[in-house]
């Protein structure tokens, strides 16, 4: 007579069990946010592969459909940047931010809110969830001021680039505590309701603090805050705290353009939201993998190493 696994084996149900393993580990995760909210920054590479942009979209999908609330930021340069060069636009960037005159900003609203982020709307509906595609224009929802000084507090002229100074949630709230999931363009308005261009990982920043989110995912090209081992081969960071961001940046361990992204990080958790995330979009179903598993694929950026249910390990 057969033994239990070798039945098991023969009846090839091997595989089955161990996707229902996976699901069982996802439980308490999903047990854990119900009803709360994830921004989501989609960017970079998931935003121009269309099998990465299919995963994607999958995943914010599962998301709604297990009780969590996603919010979508997207950023768009490389097809503002494909449209000005067909109409012979000059692209000008300083320090990372699109220098952004009068034409500029008329054909950067005309992509990103009529084209990426009806592309996003329309895919999610592909999927069988309902979006719903707004800017900071509508109902207020982004209000700013022309940018005036940079980071380290030098003046700056980027022209019809944004810094915001109040996020109106009532919108974005009514959406995702509904049926609906809303996709926001890094649009704002300004006091005499003119337009300006920002940066989308500043905006998801701060709609996730404004919303007090549970978590802010930011989508890039890269695997997360890596370290050298001993050996000189490199290991991505599964969790940095506040102190430990500070300590490998003083070694020189944390530079270049992550930075900004792991500082822009740590001040949105120091502002309320409970854990942020840089992962790697390029990995197919990234955000499921980074949310619902113990391991996780990227970084997460946390004040304190405080888990979820007992038994998370972080």
């Amino acid at each position: 007579m057969k033994t239990l696994n070798e039945a098991i084996d023969t009846l090839g149900m091997k595989e089955l069990i161990g996707k229902a393993e996976i699901l069982i580990e996802a439980l308490p995760y999903i047990q854990s946010l119900a009803g709360k909210t994830i921004v989501i920054k989609y960017g970079g590479n998931a935003m121009i592969n269309e099998e990465l942009k299919s995963s994607v979209m999958d995943d914010i999908t599962l998301l709604k459909y297990v009780g969590i609330n996603p919010v979508i930021v997207h950023g768009g340069g490389p097809d503002i940047s494909q449209m000005l060069e067909v109409m012979g636009i000059p692209s000008r960037f300083e320090k990372g931010l699109r220098v952004t005159d009068k034409k500029t900003m008329e054909v950067a609203q005309m992509v990103l809110i009529g084209k990426t982020n009806k592309e996003i709307v329309s895919k999610l509906g592909q999927k069988g969830a309902k979006a719903v595609g707004i800017c900071g224009i509508d109902g207020h929802l982004i209000e700013c001021e022309k940018l005036a000084r940079d980071a380290s507090g030098q003046s700056v002229d980027y022209g019809y680039v944004g810094n915001i100074t109040k996020i109106n949630t009532k919108v974005l709230s009514m959406l995702a505590s509904d049926e609906f999931i809303p996709v926001v363009a890094p649009i704002g308005v300004g006091p005499d309701g003119e337009s300006y261009n920002i940066n989308a990982d500043t905006v998801a920043g701060e709609i996730a603090a404004a919303l007090g989110a549970e978590k802010l995912m930011t989508l890039t090209d890269v695997e997360g805050v890596m370290t050298r081992l001993p050996d000189g081969s490199m290991k991505v960071v599964p969790v940095l705290t506040e102190l430990e961001i500070t300590d490998l940046i003083s070694k020189d361990e944390i530079s270049g353009g992550m930075i900004p992204k792991v500082l822009g990080c740590l001040q949105t958790v120091r502002r309320g939201v409970g854990r942020a995330h840089i992962i790697d979009g390029r990995i197919p179903h990234s955000i499921l993998l980074e949310i619902f598993t113990g391991k996780g694929i990227g970084t997460m950026i946390t004040r304190e190493k405080k888990p979820y249910f007992d038994g998370e390990k972080i």
